[in-house]
């Protein structure tokens, strides 16, 4: 069974950086695609970027696309999402989601697998 863990969040002025992580179990992440969603109080849970099992394919939102950067390193088992020019917009709870079957990306019901969470503040 896949258990994600994420990390890196926290409080950020508006136009900082962070760089979130997940570390997925288990000894078949180079199977799955991964995705970040986040989820801001009040409102539903948002696609914000994915990634194929290869790397080689990503997917954004509009509202992130040339801030927000997702990639992956199979051989550390890890995912990351690099957030510059961050917004208070951006404030959520920050999802990591594993998916082995992938056919639409931005869908939150494609991935089997989701982390805690980890939190997200941008000040304004």
């Amino acid at each position: 069974q896949l258990q994600l863990a994420e990390s890196g969040g926290g409080l950020v002025q508006a136009g900082g950086s962070l760089r979130l992580s997940c570390a997925p179990s288990g000894r078949t992440f180079g199977t799955y695609a991964m995705a970040w969603f986040r989820q801001a109080p009040g409102k539903d849970r948002d696609f914000v970027a994915a990634i194929s099992n290869s790397g080689d394919t990503t997917y954004y939102d509009d509202s992130v696309k040339d801030r927000f950067s997702i990639s992956r390193l199979n051989y550390k088992n890890t995912v990351y999402l690099q957030m510059n020019s961050l917004k208070p917009e951006d404030t959520a709870l920050y999802y990591c989601a594993a998916s082995n079957r992938w056919i639409k990306p931005r869908d939150s019901y494609d991935y089997g697998w989701w982390g805690q969470g980890t939190q997200v503040t941008v000040s304004s």
